[in-house]
């Protein structure tokens, strides 16, 4: 089957999740803040400009401070960088951060991941926020435990970390979108990592992706659902929306990671915490509030979180997630994706 087109060029699965700017060139940069700030300029959103650009400040301030400080600069961070998406698409959302903490000790427990938890509320920024990517998550109280599991940027770190838990994001290769001539379907196509190429993971495949079934090389997946375009090079507005609506419908289900290269991932179903059913971005902002809390109240527990044998995965999470978080913020904000210059992939 071909690949489909959009603006001569092959059609995959995109970093925004509501509104992706199909067949646009990808923007390289060094600076999403700089790129993004003259965006907002541009499109003359200037209350989205000023939360962007205080978010930038407290990046920068949380550059180079300990992990035991820096969650509470990143949290104000995130939460102005969302501000700023709420604001620039004209999302209503109450000025306070809509989370709390939700006590999930008992009275003589010991501090884990696993008990220290957050609690959506009704009105406010977070809550804003997964309404607007439309999560389908019905729970409102996760633990920090869950809210790391469903991270793809520090998931290796998470299962080095329990070392028995099983992997729930599934590398991809390949990702591409495929138009059959025969039916005008246009549907999601990937295959598994050469390294996770075996029945196990196949069977672990949410119900929107199923082994395909032209293909039977134990690798090669496909969507469930699929749009239909009526040709390979989709050029009019109603095909451009059908191929957004798969591809959003997809994305509880596939996953990214930012870098030089671009990482897909399906979220397979295994046991262990529970799969959420939320955006990484949310996930983020959550666990940051969740820490700056106890980094502001509790930082003789911060220490001992730090000191304990979670260590590693905390500190590769206030490690990582700035530049993850600002990838996939950059992206639903401006509909475009984005990479680092002067960086080929290999063919």
């Amino acid at each position: 089957m071909p690949v489909l087109r959009i603006n001569d060029r092959n059609v995959g699965p995109h970093k925004a999740t509501k509104s992706p700017n199909l067949g646009a060139r990808t923007v390289l940069t060094n600076s999403h803040w700089e790129y993004v700030s003259l965006w907002l300029r541009r499109e003359r959103k200037a209350s989205a400009l000023f939360y962007w650009q205080q978010a930038q400040t407290f990046s920068q301030a949380a550059e180079g401070m300990p992990v035991s400080s820096a969650p509470l600069l990143l949290y104000y961070s995130y939460m102005n960088a969302t501000k700023a998406l709420l604001s620039a698409k004209s999302v209503p959302f109450d000025e306070h951060h809509g989370i709390r903490a939700h006590n999930m000790r008992p009275p003589s427990g010991k501090i884990a991941l696993s008990n220290e938890g957050v609690r959506i509320l009704h009105r406010g920024i977070a809550p804003a926020l997964s309404q607007y990517l439309m999560e389908a998550e019905t729970s409102t109280t996760h633990t920090l435990e869950q809210l790391l599991f469903n991270l793809p940027c520090i998931h290796r770190t998470f299962c080095l970390t329990y070392k028995n838990q099983k992997d729930l994001f599934v590398p991809l290769v390949n990702c591409e979108i495929r138009f059959d001539q025969a039916t005008y379907h246009t549907y999601f196509s990937a295959q598994l990592s050469k390294d996770f190429a075996e029945p196990t993971y196949l069977r672990r495949l949410p119900p929107s992706l199923v082994a395909d079934p032209a293909i039977n090389d134990g690798r090669t997946i496909r969507s469930v659902a699929h749009a239909i375009v009526t040709r390979p090079i989709a050029n009019t507005p109603a095909d451009i929306s059908a191929v957004t609506g798969l591809l959003q419908g997809l994305r509880p289900d596939i996953s990214y990671i930012a870098g030089s290269q671009t990482l897909w991932y399906a979220k397979a179903i295994v046991p262990g915490p529970t799969r959420l059913k939320r955006s990484p971005l949310t996930c983020t902002l959550l666990a940051m509030h969740r820490l700056s809390e106890i980094c502001r109240y509790r930082p003789i527990e911060l220490a001992s979180f730090l000191a304990g044998q979670k260590n590693w995965l905390l500190t590769e999470f206030i490690r990582m997630s700035p530049s993850q978080f600002l990838d996939e913020l950059a992206a639903e904000l401006t509909g475009q994706q984005f990479m680092i210059p002067n960086v080929r992939p290999a063919n």
